[in-house]
């Protein structure tokens, strides 16, 4: 079933967190090779040894960056072309939430929130997807969120970055297409994570679970044939 993926090079963001481990960790399973990045190195090494202890034939490589300095970004395009040197799949998994009121919200604010979760992938997919040109073959996964079409109060900077994002992939997965590149944006709900603790008013206890959604997003982008689904919205049930 995942034949498709296996021995394809992924680039990881937001490794070091919930959803971004999860995924790391069910994507080395079908034999992926990963390149890790996320702001906490330590969790990255630790993460690296965990894919090897359950999956040995893999190669992993990990670098931590700062998603909002495009210094970091470039540095770290030229650490995986020193690595894996190629890649087939790329994961914009990384993201900021911010929770203020409208009129708390700084422009700071709205720098970091922008670089991170829309110039990046962005920046990436502008980089990568000429790899997958290349080889007409690729996958773009956008790790987007209920946010990409609702609004909610005091995250009017996440929510605007996440229709952003949903904007990029179906312009991306328009362009794409006719060189076998699959562009996805997964919506989930909440999500037991340490992010989705800085959710307010919801019970945690309902989240969708990030082993969960990570298993449903490696097998939806393992189907090669003609079958896509672009744009997944996934709810909460218990709410």
């Amino acid at each position: 079933m995942y034949e498709s993926l296996r021995g394809k090079n992924v680039l990881l963001t937001g490794a070091s967190g919930g959803i971004g481990e999860s995924l790391a960790l069910e994507l080395a399973k079908t034999g992926c090779n990963l390149f890790l990045t996320g702001r906490d190195e330590e969790k990255l090494k630790l993460l690296k040894n965990e894919i090897l202890e359950i999956k040995q034939d893999v190669r992993v490589f990990y670098k931590s960056c700062d998603l909002e300095r495009e210094d970091d970004l470039k540095f770290l395009i030229s650490s995986i072309r020193d690595t894996i040197k190629t890649v087939d799949i790329l994961v914009n998994c990384a993201g900021i939430f911010i929770v203020k009121p409208l009129c708390e919200t700084t422009v700071d604010d709205y720098e970091k929130c922008f670089n991170v979760n829309v110039k990046a992938p962005f920046f990436l997919s502008k980089v990568f997807s000429k790899d997958m040109m290349k080889k007409k073959w690729g996958r773009i996964i956008n790790i987007g969120s209920s946010s990409s079409y609702s609004g909610y109060k005091e995250t009017s900077l996440y929510c605007a970055s996440k229709h952003a994002l949903l904007g990029i992939s179906r312009s991306l997965y328009d362009e794409l297409k006719d060189y076998n590149i699959k562009t996805f944006c997964f919506s989930p709900g909440s999500v037991k994570t340490r992010m989705g603790k800085k959710v307010k008013n919801q019970d945690f206890s309902t989240f969708i679970e990030p082993e969960e959604l990570s298993k449903y997003i490696t097998l939806t982008i393992s189907f090669d044939s003609d079958m896509i689904t672009e744009e997944i919205k996934i709810n909460r049930f218990n709410v």
